[in-house]
């Protein structure tokens, strides 16, 4: 009798298919795996070295139909500029007045409370934006 072998010889003809194709796998996910660490490092640092100009309403007041007076805190580099955008809104969330406040170089740390005038009477104030430049 003679045995009858079903499998080709080990090692004689190289890598199959299947595993070609998982090695190819595996390499494209380690790759893919790299790139997107690296991007998520490169959003995460950009945003945090990237913002000269923080800050924060600290309270608000509505003075009358007309006024809304706010605190503003502005934390920044000495040498940024630029300027925040902070708006007040009525109670059904329509925009009732902003204000643009301008950030001048020199200090670091800017406490300010700005007098936002309204074309109808405000139940809330917000900051919206900061911008260099």
């Amino acid at each position: 009798m003679t045995a009858v072998r079903e499998e080709l010889p080990e090692g004689r003809y190289g890598r199959s298919a299947d595993q070609r194709a998982d090695r190819k796998l595996k390499v494209l996910g380690t790759v893919l795996g790299v790139l997107f660490v690296g991007m998520v490092g490169w959003f995460g640092y950009d945003y945090v070295a990237g913002q000269k100009i923080s800050a924060e309403v600290i309270k608000f007041s509505v003075v009358s139909d007309s006024e809304v007076q706010l605190h503003l805190e502005i934390r920044k580099d000495e040498s940024a500029t630029g300027s925040c955008t902070v708006r007040s809104r009525s109670e059904d969330g329509a925009e009732v007045g902003w204000l643009e406040v301008p950030v001048l170089a020199g200090e670091t740390r800017i406490d300010q409370v700005v007098k936002i005038r309204t074309t109808a009477r405000a139940t809330s104030a917000e900051l919206a934006q900061c911008t260099v430049g």
